[in-house]
């Protein structure tokens, strides 16, 4: 028999974050929620019913006697974003066409599911599986909650600038600029890495297992705007002597000349962000730069990206602490001295490594081992988390990943050698 889980904390975890979804739709219009910006990117009204259907599908279709919300099965088809043994799925790339159901609908379904759910989990105790997949279905949506701010601010940068709207005030960030580049030196050794704990983690952060990694030294901090501003005027992207082949084919096919979001403006670059447009601000940490970006500053600075198990050695010996999504700068901010620790939030980290499975390594059963293990082909792994990552999301062994020539998401460098 599965163990039995008191049922208290996951009714708490499971509100404060479907509350801090819509908290964090309270600024959008109606018109913001519909707007699909390319195929990468879902409309927020999507993510609102996507997040939903993952607790109908998964739990509440599971007990005997739940009726659907719809009952048409539309829903089920609109929402199930990738999972095949579920059923078939509406095209992603057209996700943007969806006029129906309204947003007023959704909404009716976010809280038509909330309410069965946390009916459910008024039990004293709830069975141990069905506890696991509602704590998945509630780190799910910390996913979507990133993915909603990303995919909001890429739609909102292709609107002419004397429209754009800015998603919240800008809050000041404190601390000085930071200083020069330090490094940390780890020794060579055999190490584990991946999560060996009995709390969460997703299955694609086990088991826990032994690396030979040899001497290494890791950035104190990421490379800011300035640093990469020195890249880009020393003719970065001119050179195809710094870039993989694959690297040079994207920045002569998209036409790159510097991170996303980096505009030509008075006086010099300036940066779009959630907040609206402004000048560069040489200290905080560059963002919006794929894999190939980082691969070519690294080797342009005479480094290279850390691999993930390097990365997770040295996060592991440092607390969670950094700019995420609860401090309300929806922006990376400068590391001055008097900082949180640095290997966390403000931006997602490049790795060496290819998103592939740790060895031993076994799919979930069924249509939730989907979520992670068919994706191990043709990305590589981030780590660290953003300043749009909820904070309770975040831990040394999380595995982020993407393929290596997106820039839409929060994505930044830390050097190594």
């Amino acid at each position: 028999m599965p163990p039995l889980v008191p049922a208290a904390t996951l009714s708490e975890d499971y509100l404060r974050t479907r509350r801090f979804t819509l908290e964090l739709c309270e600024p959008l219009a109606a018109e913001d929620y519909v707007v699909q910006a390319m195929p990468d990117c879902s409309p927020a009204k999507w993510h609102l019913a996507h997040t939903t259907w993952f607790f109908e599908t998964f739990v509440l279709r599971q007990r005997t006697g739940y009726r659907p919300f719809d009952a048409t099965g539309a829903y089920e088809y609109l929402f199930n974003s990738y999972y095949n043994q579920v059923g078939p799925q509406f095209r992603r790339p057209d996700r943007g066409l969806l006029a129906r159901p309204t947003v007023a609908e959704v909404y009716g379904y976010r809280e038509y599911i909330d309410e069965r759910l946390l009916r459910l989990l008024e039990e004293e105790e709830v069975p141990g599986g069905m506890a696991g997949v509602i704590t998945l279905g509630i780190h799910h949506e910390q996913q979507h909650q990133e993915l909603l701010l990303t995919d909001l601010k890429y739609a909102w940068s292709l609107i002419p600038s004397r429209l754009r709207p800015a998603y919240r005030e800008r809050r000041e960030a404190p601390g000085p600029e930071p200083d020069g580049m330090g490094w940390i030196e780890y020794p060579e050794g055999v190490r584990c890495v991946g999560h060996g704990g009995t709390d969460f983690a997703f299955d694609n952060e086990r088991p826990r297992h032994r690396v030979l990694a040899g001497p290494f030294r890791l950035a104190d901090r990421p490379v800011t705007n300035g640093e990469y501003l020195a890249f880009l005027e020393d003719g970065g992207y001119q050179r195809p002597e710094l870039w993989l082949s694959d690297g040079w084919i994207s920045v002569q096919q998209h036409g790159w000349r510097a991170p996303l979001y980096w505009e030509p403006g008075e006086g010099g670059w300036w940066l779009l962000t959630l907040c609206g447009a402004r000048p560069l601000e040489p200290g905080e940490p560059v963002c919006h730069v794929s894999f190939f970006e980082a691969d070519a500053y690294a080797r342009w600075a005479g480094a290279r990206l850390p691999t993930e198990a390097e990365w997770e050695i040295a996060a592991g010996q440092v607390p969670i602490r950094g700019n995420f999504v609860e401090d309300g700068y929806f922006h990376p901010i400068a590391l001055g001295e008097d900082s949180p620790a640095k290997m966390f939030g403000d931006v997602w980290e490049w790795t060496s490594s290819p998103y592939v499975a740790y060895p031993g390594y076994r799919p979930p059963a069924g249509a939730l081992g989907e979520y992670n293990a068919k994706f191990m082909n043709g990305q590589y792994v981030l780590r660290g988390g953003s300043c749009f990552t909820p904070r309770p999301h975040i831990r040394a062994a999380y595995r982020n990943f993407f393929p290596p020539d997106k820039r839409w998401q929060c994505t930044g460098i830390r050097l190594a050698q």
